[in-house]
């Protein structure tokens, strides 16, 4: 059965209910190429509506995402509209005050994935905390999850915080973006406790029931709504030995690794994204397809699927190199990668996170903006 998709309409879209906000300041846009009006996009609308953008400030893959995933994004140009960029990736992931006193209102708008690791809630935490110290209203366009019909995984611990995890939530946290810093700013996650100027304007037609179809891919790597449901999986895989199909057209649709044997599947990866190499580059990675899970079946699980790392790692030849330092940074604690060492099912793992998990339930339903999923 198809999944009914719902006829969401993102913020960004209702702009009679946020220009007046915009009108006669200086206005800095962090956005990227998720960040449209249908097909027009919010900085050549804003523009045409006469809103004075001074600033773009863009996330981890580029303004336009073309950059793949870690890649050095500079500071730029737009070349169509001559606005200067300021990369919020690399060295700068936290606007300088001198990058920022010189506007009246940031208006934030990017289409997230819902996924603690997806590093666009840490950019926009940072922006939040520039925005709270020096006194710089922040209104956020907000974005229907397209994951934000669940919530699973192990709650981040907080001594395993970094770029790809900053706060104390599960993998899959089930809130827009507008929910997610309603929370960092009144649970006082920003640094110091600091709270910013925060508004934000509505989806319509959204809640936590709906099921919503990404119309641009919010990276490279994520390119059909598979990958997107998917990547909360495979995501994990990036911390071992195993290939999640960069340099592939399918990435976060396989995974696999040269050292498997006795699989009935394998890929090549090349260099699909210029200047980019993959792992195991022009090497036959060994795995599996995922490819032939239907969409509706990914939707209705509603969890994580740990079988497949827990799988991948049993069938490894060598089982001490399975797993690398990123592991534990991904999956937020040191326990899960020695539960899966020790031999634990799946089940046996997913009881560990249930305590943690439904203490953040609570937490999580202070801050909807929008009806929960039953």
């Amino acid at each position: 059965m198809a999944i009914d998709y719902s006829n969401s309409i993102p913020a960004a879209e209702l702009t009679h209910k946020y220009i007046s906000l915009l009108k006669g300041k200086r206005v800095g846009v962090v956005a990227n190429q998720t960040s449209m009006i249908k097909n027009t996009h919010l900085v050549d609308s804003l523009l045409s509506l006469e809103i004075n953008i001074t600033k773009i400030f863009c996330p981890e893959h580029g303004f336009r995402g073309k950059a793949d995933a870690g890649a050095q994004i500079d500071n730029s140009v737009d070349e169509k509209t001559m606005i200067p960029i300021i990369s919020l990736y690399g060295n700068n992931k936290k606007p300088k005050a001198e990058q920022i006193t010189d506007l009246d209102i940031i208006v934030f708008d990017v289409q997230d994935v819902g996924a603690r690791f997806y590093t666009y809630i840490s950019t926009m935490h940072y922006v939040m905390e520039a925005c709270a110290e020096n006194n710089i209203p922040f209104l956020i366009l907000d974005r229907p999850n397209p994951t934000g019909f669940y919530v699973d995984g192990p709650i981040l611990k907080k001594e395993f915080s970094s770029f790809v995890g900053m706060h104390e939530v599960p993998i899959i946290h089930g809130m827009t973006i507008a929910e997610y810093a309603k929370m960092l700013n009144e649970e006082g996650w920003l640094k110091d406790g600091i709270k910013c100027n925060l508004s934000y304007v509505l989806c319509e037609n959204y809640s936590h029931n709906s099921i919503y179809k990404l119309p641009v891919s919010p990276s490279p790597n994520l390119s059909t709504m598979s990958a997107v449901f998917l990547y909360p999986s495979l995501c994990l895989f990036e911390g071992t030995v195993i290939s999640v199909g960069r340099g592939t057209d399918f990435p976060f649709q396989v995974i696999g690794n040269p050292a498997l044997k006795s699989m009935n599947f394998s890929f090549v990866p090349k260099e699909t994204i210029k200047g980019s190499i993959p792992l195991y580059f022009g090497k036959k990675c060994n795995g599996y397809d995922l490819r032939n899970i239907t969409e509706d079946s990914l939707v209705n699980l509603k969890q994580i699927n740990l079988a497949w790392i827990i799988d991948l790692y049993n069938k490894y030849p060598e089982k001490e190199k399975f797993f690398n330092s990123f592991f534990n940074k991904l999956s937020g604690n040191s326990e899960l990668k020695e539960q899966i060492k020790r031999g634990l099912s799946e089940k046996e793992i997913r009881k560990s996170w249930e305590p943690a998990l439904a203490e953040f339930k609570l937490l999580r339903k202070k801050y909807l903006l929008y009806e929960d999923f039953n």
